[in-house]
C-alpha cells in the first residue's frame, strides 16, 4: 500500500511538469543570471554555538493545520528580531498549504539566508527555487535514488544554491556522505509514517565524519533538547511545529534558545 510519501512524490511530478509548461526553464536561467550571489546559508550555520533554523509551516499531512492566522512574512520577521540563523520555509501547497510565494516574499523583507523546504525531484525545481530568491534547498535522500542524489546535489551547487541533504533511514547515510555534501540533515521523523524520536539523531551521529555540520530535524521542542544535541555534537538544529503551534511566537524562540 502506498504511503503518503510516495503520494507526494506523485503529485509532486505531475506539479513539475504543469509548472514546466507554464514557465519553461529558460526564463528562469535568465531570470537566475540577472540575480545576486545567494546568501551564505552554510556559513551561517558553521559559526560557533548552536545554530537555528526556523520554519515557516502552515500544515502537515500529520497534523492537518498547524497556525490558522498564518502570515508568512510577519513570521518570518519574527525569527529574524529573535535570533534565527536561517530559514526554511515549505513550498509544497497540496499537502503543506505552502507556496513558492511566500518564500519570495520572505526574502525580500529579511536578512536571514533562506531554504526551500521541498520535495526536489528535478533540476527546474533547482532552477526556479534560485529564481524565486531561495539561498537553499532540501533534498530527500530517500526519494532521490542511486545517482539522482548527487546529480541534483551538483546542479544545486552550479547554480548558486547551498544544499541540506537529509535522510531518515541509516541505509542512506553513506550515500548522502558520497555525495559531498557539507550539511547533513538528520530526519527525527519517519516520513512515511510521521513517527518522530530525537534519538534518531543521536544514534547516526558516530556515523558522520568530522567536518559535515549535522541538522537535527523535527521534534525539537525545548532548550534541554538543544542542549542535548549541542552536548552531543550537531551543530544545529530546524524547527518548526513547536514554533507554529505558539501563541507568542518571539518569546517562544527565546525559550527554546534559552534567552528568556
Amino acid at each position: 500500500m502506498p504511503n503518503i510519501l510516495d503520494e507526494i512524490v506523485k503529485r509532486k511530478y505531475e506539479e513539475i511538469e504543469l509548472a514546466r509548461r507554464a514557465i519553461p526553464e529558460e526564463e528562469h536561467t535568465r531570470r537566475i543570471g540577472e540575480m545576486p550571489p545567494t546568501r551564505d546559508f552554510t556559513g551561517a550555520l558553521r559559526r560557533t554555538g548552536m545554530r537555528l533554523i526556523t520554519e515557516v509551516k502552515k500544515a502537515s499531512p500529520s497534523a492537518g493545520v498547524i497556525r490558522a492566522d498564518f502570515d508568512p512574512v510577519a513570521i518570518a520577521r519574527i525569527y529574524e528580531a529573535h535570533g534565527a540563523d536561517c530559514l526554511s520555509v515549505l513550498t509544497d501547497k497540496p499537502f503543506f498549504q505552502g507556496e513558492l510565494a511566500y518564500l519570495t516574499a520572505i526574502h525580500d523583507v529579511v536578512r536571514l539566508p533562506v531554504l526551500r523546504k521541498e520535495f526536489i525531484l528535478d533540476r527546474y525545481q533547482l532552477l526556479e527555487a534560485r529564481a524565486a530568491g531561495a539561498d537553499a534547498v532540501l533534498l530527500i535522500a530517500e526519494i532521490l535514488p542511486g545517482d539522482r542524489l548527487k546529480v541534483l546535489h551538483d546542479e544545486a551547487k552550479a547554480v548558486g544554491l547551498h544544499v541540506l541533504v537529509e535522510l531518515h533511514d541509516a541505509e542512506e547515510l553513506p550515500r548522502v556522505i558520497a555525495c559531498g555534501t557539507e550539511l547533513i540533515g538528520i530526519n527525527n521523523r519517519d516520513l512515511r509514517t510521521f513517527k518522530t524520536s530525537l534519538d534518531h539523531t543521536l544514534n547516526l551521529l558516530s556515523s558522520v565524519p568530522t567536518g559535515r555540520i549535522v541538522v537535527s530535524e523535527s521534534g525539537i521542542r525545548n532548550h534541554d533538547d538543544l542542549v542535548r544535541l549541542e552536548a552531543a555534537g550537531v551543530k544545529a538544529v530546524l524547527v518548526g511545529e513547536s514554533l507554529m503551534r505558539a501563541v507568542d511566537i518571539g518569546m517562544a524562540l527565546d525559550q527554546l534558545r534559552g534567552v528568556s
